[in-house]
């Protein structure tokens, strides 16, 4: 659970543009910003630091500062939060995209037998090792932005056989009627255009598909 006092430093230095790249931020505008003191405002981003939620680097002119992909998601979270309150009409979102392959890296996580009970407890299947790798068309892009107050489920990392594994969050969804899920890692900026499918399948086989296949991924929530 992310402090609101933390929240609230984090949107205030994406508002200012650190979700784009890294920008110039001292403690003392920052903290003009919050109408708090320096002082304060220092402590602040170190916290987000440690969080993970932003980095931080010096140079001569200053320290500069951007939000990282695990502030940003914060960000979407506390989004979502508000659009279920406001906008809660829309349940039903269906993405389009043709079948690519992937470099087999999903292969080689679906394997991981921790990672299996996790997605398997939170999505009533055990997943295939593999993934279905499908690139979005235009509209679809745009569609995916709204699917960040769609109901993920967050799936934690954890530390194995002296390696650490980075979390990840799921969503449930359907594939001409087979129940599957889009993963997504927590902290791998990931490309916009570009999902990633589990089944307790190889969807591959069961629906013949192959690349450049046209396919719609239903997703609803309650």
């Amino acid at each position: 659970m992310v402090e609101a006092e933390d929240l609230q430093s984090l949107k205030t230095i994406a508002l200012f543009g650190g979700c784009r790249g890294p920008i110039w931020l001292s403690s003392q505008s920052l903290g003009n910003a919050l109408e708090i003191s320096p002082q304060t405002a220092s402590r602040r981003l170190i916290a987000l630091e440690r969080q993970q939620f932003v980095i931080r680097s010096m140079k001569p002119d200053g320290q500069y500062v951007a939000v990282t992909r695990e502030g940003e998601l914060a960000l979407r979270r506390e989004y979502a939060d508000y659009v279920r309150i406001f906008n809660p009409e829309q349940k039903q979102y269906t993405l389009t995209g043709v079948v690519i392959s992937g470099l087999g890296e999903g292969r080689y996580y679906m394997s991981i037998p921790h990672y299996k009970e996790q997605f398997g407890s939170c999505l009533g299947f055990e997943p295939f090792p593999g993934t279905l790798n499908i690139r979005l068309d235009a509209a679809s892009i745009q569609v995916r932005k709204h699917l960040d107050h769609a109901g993920w489920t967050e799936i934690p990392g954890f530390t194995a056989d002296d390696r650490t594994f980075g979390g990840a969050q799921v969503i449930p969804c359907r594939i001409r009627g087979y129940r599957c899920a889009i993963v997504e890692p927590s902290r791998t900026h990931y490309p916009e255009d570009i999902i990633e499918v589990i089944a307790g399948c190889e969807l591959r086989n069961v629906l013949n598909l192959n690349d450049n296949d046209t396919i719609e991924v239903e997703i609803t929530h309650d």
